[in-house]
């Protein structure tokens, strides 16, 4: 999803007690408690508006204007009403093996390439991650890491890819992923955006800047 400037919260863990005031008094549930502290679990959540502001008891929570994700009215839908979300799925197979290198839905495509288990620890990856957007998942640990290095830049080369975000979990075999799509994309001459998102076991997100291999 493109980043622009707009406004958005930011939260002062220093300064965050864990009352959780805060959370509950956002009605898109942008914010939840995470090991103690409130935090912003996903920017297409907060409207920007700011209703937290005034529940916080300790000043913690400013509203800043920066790039940041639209909001997205679809997505807090899903967030909240979990059971009614329909499947985002667009496109088939999704498995970066069989993935066809000139499919026809990869011309000029949005890609999310993401690890396996990264749908399973985030509860809303459809909503998040597939919207609008053709996935591909993979295990840089179990699977061929090379045989993918290999596939990504045949398909980087040979379609007009408009833009990669890379989703990992926050585990040491994740990163292989990141680096080996980074690879690939300098493999195949094409400058590609790339964002790196890592999923938190507890399904929280933090955006990571890619390092190139």
């Amino acid at each position: 999803m493109p980043r622009r400037p707009r406004k958005i919260i930011v939260i002062d863990e220093e300064k965050c007690d864990g009352c959780g005031l805060c959370a509950s008094a956002c009605a898109e549930g942008a914010i939840a408690m995470v090991e103690g502290k409130a935090r912003l679990i996903s920017e297409t959540y907060c409207d920007g508006l700011g209703a937290c502001i005034g529940e916080c008891p300790r000043g913690a929570i400013t509203i800043v204007e920066r790039e940041a994700e639209a909001f997205d009215d679809a997505a807090v839908a899903a967030h909240l009403h979990p059971a009614a979300a329909p499947s985002r799925l667009r496109t088939w197979p999704v498995q970066i093996h069989l993935v066809p290198v000139r499919a026809p839905f990869l011309k000029g495509a949005h890609l999310t390439i993401a690890a396996d288990c990264a749908a399973v620890a985030y509860p809303d990856f459809h909503a998040r991650f597939l919207a609008d957007r053709v996935v591909m998942i993979g295990c840089p640990k179990l699977d061929d890491a090379a045989a993918y290095r290999e596939k990504l830049t045949a398909i980087f080369r040979e379609n007009e890819i408009r833009e990669v975000e890379v989703a990992i979990m926050e585990v040491p075999c994740c990163g292989g992923l990141a680096r080996l799509v980074a690879g690939a994309i300098a493999d195949s001459g094409r400058a590609i955006p790339l964002r790196l998102t890592r999923v938190g076991v507890r399904g929280e997100l933090e955006s990571l800047t890619p390092v190139a291999r």
